[in-house]
């Protein structure tokens, strides 16, 4: 008989019902000047015809919650992708939370032990769990473990702010993002 978990288990229906939609997020935001820039990235963000594709080819409802605080520059990267993809299906629902607000939900994605956001969790049409991104690239993240480990954090946030430079259309995010999406919309194995 397997063993009870240890970690209450979470509504992720009720959870993603409190969140606010992007617009009322945006209207909300506390920062005018990183709202200004959501908008502009999100204007400039131009989805590949591959992208176009397999947004095209979900098929069935993925909900996905945004842990997401317009004062954080990675939110400021990241969200604009996360809405294009989300604008360019039918099929895809976003609803932003906070932290503090949720922090039962907060606290089981820490990265590399640190509260770092955007935290995006992909969700199945019945509210299953399939995946969770962020706050940052894969490449990005293991250049901050590897920062934390050595205790060169420093460094790290250069070497991160040079693969954001190096990938300005965010194209790795972009793939990141699809590749879960595609997870939380699937039908079989």
């Amino acid at each position: 008989m397997p063993k009870p978990p240890l970690l209450p288990t979470l509504n992720w229906a009720d959870v993603f019902k409190s969140g606010q939609d992007y617009s009322a997020w945006m209207a909300a935001a506390e920062n005018e000047s990183h709202r200004e820039k959501m908008v502009e990235f999100y204007d400039r963000v131009t989805l590949s015809s591959a992208d176009e594709v397999m947004l095209r080819g979900i098929d069935r409802p993925v909900h996905v919650i945004a842990i997401a605080e317009d004062w954080c520059p990675d939110v400021v990267r990241h969200v604009p992708i996360l809405m294009k993809m989300a604008d360019a299906s039918d099929h895809i629902a976003v609803r932003y939370i906070s932290r503090e607000a949720h922090l039962d939900v907060f606290v089981r994605f820490l990265t590399v032990g640190g509260e770092a956001i955007p935290k995006f969790i992909f969700l199945s049409d019945q509210f299953v769990e399939c995946g969770h991104w962020g706050p940052m690239q894969e490449d990005c993240r293991a250049l901050i473990a590897r920062g934390k480990a050595c205790g060169d954090m420093k460094t790290a946030r250069v070497k991160v702010f040079e693969r954001y430079k190096a990938d300005p259309d965010r194209r790795q995010v972009l793939a990141e993002l699809g590749e879960l999406l595609s997870v939380a919309s699937c039908a079989a194995p």
